[in-house]
């Protein structure tokens, strides 16, 4: 696993839990306790987590209000967004995972737009209350803290009775080979019911999520209907994918 891809897996295991041991993350991406030790100062030193004897902890400002989310690589995530927003239609019935990704999309919907969404997001479901012509479902559950979504067999339960014209799925992770990966069992669980769901699964990414994979499969490459990037389709970083036969945008 390059350097890249263990920060962005550091990252997204914080959404899992609040402190990182080096021992046992060192175990299991099977590296040595150094090279974790050396990420973890780097990340310290972006100021994007608290490094401590024997682990780190996920910077967090408590006066911060719980609604106001800083968007990393937002430019990035509005490109995808407004390539994202030709996929939508006036009257469909919509899934939205978490991610925010999806939530920049969410900010860039017509506030005259017309459907039903689902989501197990918080922030997303925050969002989306603005939007006077859309009917809202949040989907409750036990609450994932760090996330912000909701998890579990009563979130499991809700999708299960749904039927969704499409799904804009966040993306952790893709991979040709591995498709969509999850850090979380849990989330993997609720996102492969989100596709099951669905008519069409529409994965929105930005670039560091491509070619890289998280312990815990969701869906092969085939279940998704298109992938959405800040990307140019020309871009040699996706021509694995578009080989694949997989629309890209």
């Amino acid at each position: 696993m390059l350097k890249k891809e263990r920060h962005q897996f550091i990252m997204n295991k914080f959404q899992q839990v609040e402190k990182i041991n080096t021992i046992d993350l060192a175990l299991e991406l099977n590296i040595s306790e150094d090279t974790i030790r050396r990420d973890f100062i780097e990340l310290n030193d972006k100021g994007l987590i608290n490094k401590v004897y024997g682990g780190a902890f996920l910077v967090k400002n408590n006066n911060k209000n719980v609604f106001d989310i800083t968007i990393i690589n937002e430019d990035k995530k509005i490109s995808v967004a407004k390539k994202a927003l030709s996929f939508l239609n006036e009257g469909q019935v919509i899934i939205m995972s978490g991610g925010t990704t999806n939530l920049t999309l969410c900010k860039l919907i017509p506030l005259n737009f017309t459907a039903t969404i689902y989501t197990y997001s918080l922030p997303i479901a925050m969002q989306l209350s603005q939007h006077p012509n859309i009917e809202l479902i949040f989907i409750g559950g036990k609450l994932q803290k760090q996330a912000m979504v909701t998890v579990g067999i009563d979130v499991v339960q809700v999708l299960s009775k749904i039927k969704a014209d499409i799904c804009f799925m966040g993306v952790s992770s893709i991979d040709v080979n591995q498709g969509l990966t999850e850090i979380g069992y849990e989330v993997s669980v609720i996102k492969k019911e989100m596709i099951r769901a669905s008519d069409k699964v529409i994965a929105l990414l930005t670039s560091e999520k491509m070619n890289s994979k998280m312990p815990h499969k969701v869906c092969d490459l085939d279940k998704l209907y298109a992938v959405v990037t800040d990307l140019n389709v020309a871009s040699p970083k996706i021509k694995n994918f578009v080989d694949s036969g997989i629309k890209v945008l």
